[in-house]
């Protein structure tokens, strides 16, 4: 399986299911209420061979995280249009806009497009909806997102700098003149404390700090939702599945349980070196105005991207070496919080989503292509598939 082996695949947890990604293609598989496993594969276009410039360096970073979140949307349309049909409106709204709070969007490149719906008439319109929710759900998630990593903390870290007197700001206290209202206490207190603080390497530190403080948060506290702990085991399948893939192993529910939850290539890994790349490129870019400093960051998302991106592949050549276990360990720790221990059944659908991808893969050997199209015999005809979830356990040769 040595051919096999040098396809580097990843995934992403969707609604009750995982996405898998190969080179060339993915496939997404949605565990059914009824036991069944329903899926969608696709080719990906090749965007680097029609757009040379595409390959350049830093600049591919950040079009690797735009096509990430556009495929993330994708894959995860799909789950939500699979979990409408089999719950009511309010329940898979609920869960969509779960899996879109916590960042289930991960792993790289296609574009958005509607998703293929079901032949039943009178589930258009819900099916609709559901994908009309989904995106925006991602939507809301990108703005909140943005809120609470970049706006709130450096708000926050002006405050603290202002009210402390730390670096080059002057500590003011504010004095109210007799008796006002609440609103013009509030005016006096902002025309105090957000006054613009000029970024030292210092301000960016307590930034970055407050950044993951509240990162860490809303996993922690999202992770005690029960929609959120079904991402997260379906999270755990997918790393376990990638693991047998890499360790050249049959992919068997046998074989992928083996091995651990957390992934060193997981997206959560990314963490560590964006949070140095921000630190150094943010002490560097500042202004003496706070709205400049805030669009600044915003603007500058696809530039940290891009570095963090160099970062990491140059680091990944050598995944023995002592460097990449450092930009790495923070991820695995994260992954404590992040992934669960999956099910076999859980399992059984991250399986089957990788085979799925692997089926359209032109590098992987005929004789792996072959045994998958035997397997599957039958229920191959279209991209999107429905097979009993006795099937997919049946199928662990």
């Amino acid at each position: 399986m040595a051919q096999e082996k040098e396809i580097i695949v990843g995934g992403q947890a969707v609604i009750e299911g995982v996405m898998m990604r190969a080179p060339n293609s993915y496939a997404v598989a949605v565990r059914r209420q009824d036991g069944s496993i329903v899926s969608k594969s696709e080719r990906l276009p090749k965007l680097d061979e029609k757009y040379p410039i595409l390959r350049v360096p830093i600049l591919r970073g950040g079009v690797v995280l735009i096509h990430s979140m556009l495929l993330g949307i994708k894959a995860l349309n799909f789950s939500a249009t699979v979990a409408f049909e089999d719950q009511a409106g309010e329940e898979s709204s609920k869960a969509v806009a779960a899996a879109a709070a916590t960042g289930a969007l991960a792993t790289t490149a296609h574009v958005f497009d509607e998703v293929e719906q079901p032949a039943k008439k009178s589930d258009s319109g819900g099916a609709a909806a559901a994908g009309a929710t989904a995106a925006g759900s991602i939507a809301f998630a990108l703005f909140f997102n943005i809120l609470l990593f970049i706006v709130l903390p450096l708000l926050v870290t002006n405050v603290m700098f202002i009210y402390f007197g730390w670096g080059n700001a002057p500590r003011v206290e504010v004095q109210h003149a007799g008796e006002t209202a609440w609103y013009q206490s509030a005016w006096i207190w902002l025309q105090a404390y957000m006054k613009p603080v000029r970024p030292s390497v210092m301000f960016n530190l307590v930034d970055g700090v407050i950044r993951m403080i509240f990162f860490l948060l809303m996993i922690f506290g999202f992770s005690k939702m029960q929609d959120i702990r079904r991402v997260f085991e379906y999270h755990g399948a997918e790393h376990k599945t990638v693991y047998a893939w890499e360790a050249g192993e049959e992919l068997t529910v046998a074989n992928a349980i083996r091995h651990p939850r957390q992934h060193p290539r997981c997206g959560t890994s990314f963490l560590m070196i964006v949070m140095l790349v921000s630190i150094v490129l943010f002490s560097v870019v500042k202004f003496d105005s706070l709205m400049l400093n805030m669009l600044t960051r915003i603007a500058l998302i696809p530039v940290i991207a891009g570095i963090s991106y160099e970062i990491i592949r140059a680091a990944g050549k050598k995944e023995t070496s002592a460097v990449f276990s450092f930009i790495t360990r923070p991820g695995i720790w994260l992954q404590n919080l992040t992934t669960r221990e999956p099910s076999e059944d859980q399992l059984e659908v991250a399986i089957y989503a990788l085979k799925e991808s692997l089926k359209l893969e032109p590098q992987v050997s005929p004789s792996l292509r072959g045994r998958e199209l035997k397997n599957y015999a039958g229920k191959t005809g279209s991209d999107r598939k429905n097979i009993r979830g006795t099937d997919a356990a049946d199928d662990r040769s």
